[in-house]
């Protein structure tokens, strides 16, 4: 289905003329025609899927068609992380290129005075549409720079990593600024019942959109290495000792696991960094523009960058630990092999994490390549992928507590 079959407006039509956008994404074609029918939306698809646009691209072309307060914000975006918020704000100024009456403002921390000052002016001028990162947000509706009684349009982009990253009760609060009759569009790349609970909240008689996910490109060449976990240090030593590896990006899911990584690389005197949710917005900056620039050769990071980063030449993934799904697994790896490049994913499976790993290979529809292990580390554990259930019958079966298991008799002539 092709933009032009739908009822966006003609301002809009032309500025994806420009763009070359002729055919909508799937999740742009079920989306775009209920936002403009005003129902609210639950959508769920993954990054990558063009959902930003699904829900840019009728709201401002409703703003564009008029009826809206001149001096109001009329729509509020929610975005996780000031990168993500970037990125919808740089989508918005391609969109609304021939959209004069609607104007704009990212909101977002981690930056000097005169940026603050900025927001605040064209807070109280009332911008159109608002791109907020919750805390920043926050922040100008505690000193009075904000007024959302009078907003339409209510976007929770990445629902689901918003409450990963605690900002559950900054959302429920910024809600409760904003009038009964708007409409709102939630997006989430996974549906737990976190997010069921907070849709029930937020959304009236939601439209229910979603988008399966995606296996990675095949063009990704993935393998795993059945390890201990001792052993992923001295594995990463000899992937460095053996190639001169260079734009690549270590996955762990703790940021004290990210730290401790890190700080054995850079022993190793590999040239690395680190990103996670400690560091400050100026830190963070710094540190994802060096990794751009060629200037850091390994970021080590949490699942902050896993999702609605655009680097499109990272070669080599790697999970050093076992994401907890297949979403998860699919955004991580999804950082290489982009725009028609090569690239690798190597997964490092310790034995606690060997039943998730065959979860996501039963999702991928193959087995993963299991490498072996360098014989610098000595030998690994055998890839037997059991739930952690069945790992304590069988380990009290063989101590002999409970699971059918015989007791062992006390020696009374001891």
């Amino acid at each position: 289905m092709t933009f032009e079959e739908t009822y966006l407006n003609d301002n809009i039509l032309d500025a994806l003329y420009d763009m070359h956008f002729e055919q909508m994404t799937p999740i742009q074609e079920r989306c775009i025609p209920e936002i403009l029918d005003q129902h609210d939306v639950m959508g769920v698809a993954q990054t990558g899927t063009g959902k930003t646009a699904a829900y840019l691209l009728p709201i401002l072309s409703m703003l564009d068609d008029g009826g809206f307060p001149d001096d109001a914000i009329n729509c509020l975006i929610m975005a996780p992380t000031r990168e993500l918020a970037q990125q919808i704000d740089q989508a918005m100024q391609g969109f609304g290129y021939y959209l004069d009456n609607v104007s704009s403002v990212a909101v977002y921390g981690g930056n000097d005075g005169n940026r603050y000052d900025q927001e605040q002016r064209s807070l109280r001028m009332g911008a159109d549409v608002v791109i907020a990162t919750p805390g920043r947000l926050l922040s100008h509706i505690k000193v009075g720079n904000v007024d959302l009684s009078r907003v339409s349009f209510f976007v929770l982009d990445e629902a689901d990593r918003m409450l990963d990253m605690g900002f559950s009760e900054d959302i429920m609060q910024i809600a409760s600024q904003l009038p009964k009759n708007r409409q709102t569009v939630m997006f989430s790349a996974t549906m737990p019942d976190k997010i069921q609970q907070l849709a029930k909240s937020m959304l009236y008689d939601p439209v229910m959109i979603k988008i399966a996910v995606s296996r990675p490109a095949d063009k990704i060449q993935q393998s795993a290495y059945i390890c201990y976990e001792p052993q992923k240090l001295g594995i990463i030593k000899h992937m460095f000792a053996t190639d001169q590896l260079q734009r690549v990006i270590i996955f762990s899911g703790k940021k004290d696991k990210v730290k401790d990584i890190t700080r054995e690389l850079k022993r190793m005197k590999i040239n690395c960094a680190q990103m996670h949710s400690d560091l400050s917005q100026a830190e963070r900056d710094e540190v994802m523009l060096a990794f751009k620039a060629g200037q850091v050769d390994v970021l080590v990071a949490t699942d902050i960058v896993s999702r609605g980063i655009d680097i499109d030449d990272i070669r080599m993934v790697v999970n050093y630990d076992v994401p907890h799904d297949a979403e998860d697994y699919v955004h991580r790896i999804g950082r290489t092999a982009r725009a028609d490049r090569d690239g690798a994913a190597i997964t490092f499976v310790s034995e606690n994490d060997q039943f998730a790993f065959r979860q996501i290979e039963k999702f991928l529809g193959k087995e993963v390549t299991k490498t072996p292990l360098p014989d610098t580390v000595g030998e690994g554990p055998v890839y037997e992928p059991k739930s952690r259930t069945a790992r304590a019958s069988r380990y009290c079966r063989r101590r002999g507590r409970g699971g059918g298991g015989h007791k062992r008799k006390r020696n009374n002539n001891k």
